[in-house]
């Protein structure tokens, strides 16, 4: 019989995760299919409800739905605890745990490029959601100085409390950092707005930009035209429901992780 998983949240979500996720499932053989489901703000705890009636596998989670999802789970994992945030709903026997997946999707992405974190310097530039999760995770994968940019001086504070090695910074913090975050929605579409001065940044960098539509800010060329590395933000999507995959399908599945990149670029080619 086959077992449904799905998403909630927004609908430009919507436009990938069915698309990336059912690559991953016909790659892996297996007899699950993959829905976007409408629901409309506040009405979280009801598709948890019809989770547990229709027995769907497993939810992906987008906004504005994450808080409220972390507030009706049985269960949440430390990331999830941590954000208050979940992007991942799986059973644990009759239990709905919430998962975040986010940031550790953002490391792993890293880590296909070769970029270790470990004794790392980030400089984060952004403290909503996304920033959020991706300093939580550098933080648990060993990154020992994290600085938090952001306009708002109390949002900075706030999301630099989530790990000890991360304090708000200011702009010339990016210049002694080994990796630098974009992780605000600046770039996205055709906004022609910089996050940084490309001239804070130094060819020894890693430069990573959460923004994957369109898939080379002009921000990550300017990064390019300096030297420095850079990283797309398809990889922590892809990632990220690689890692949706890994708990519902249990750790001995065959996660591809190139088929479902391969899907995402499909559809955002069939978006432009």
């Amino acid at each position: 019989m086959t077992r449904l998983a799905a998403v909630i949240g927004s609908p430009v979500a919507h436009s990938l995760s069915p698309a990336i996720h059912q690559a991953a499932f016909d790659a892996a053989g297996v007899d699950w299919t993959y829905a976007a489901l409408e629901v409309a703000p506040g009405s979280a705890a009801e598709a948890l409800s019809a989770m547990r009636t229709l027995g769907i596998g497993g939810l992906s989670v987008t906004m504005p739905h994450k808080e409220a999802v972390a507030d009706a789970v049985d269960q949440l994992d430390p990331a999830a605890w941590a954000l208050h945030s979940v992007n991942t709903v799986s059973w644990d026997g009759d239990r709905l745990v919430g998962s975040s997946t986010d940031g550790a999707g953002f490391v792993a992405s890293l880590a296909e490029s070769g970029v270790l974190v470990e004794e790392a310097k980030v400089a984060v530039i952004g403290a909503g959601g996304a920033a959020r999760s991706v300093i939580d995770a550098l933080a648990r994968s060993g990154a020992t100085d994290i600085t938090v940019l952001n306009r708002t001086a109390d949002r900075a504070e706030a999301a630099a409390a989530l790990a000890p090695v991360a304090s708000p910074g200011i702009v010339s913090d990016i210049t002694r950092a080994d990796i630098v975050v974009n992780a605000t929605s600046v770039g996205m579409g055709d906004d022609v707005a910089l996050p940084c001065d490309p001239d804070l940044l130094r060819p020894e960098q890693v430069v990573a930009d959460l923004v994957y539509h369109p898939l080379e800010t002009r921000w990550m060329a300017a990064a390019e035209a300096r030297g420095a590395r850079t990283v797309d933000g398809l990889g922590m999507l892809v990632h990220q429901a690689a890692l949706q995959q890994r708990i519902w399908l249990g750790d001995d599945a065959v996660i591809d992780t190139a088929s479902m990149r391969a899907a995402a670029l499909q559809a955002l080619a069939a978006r432009a």
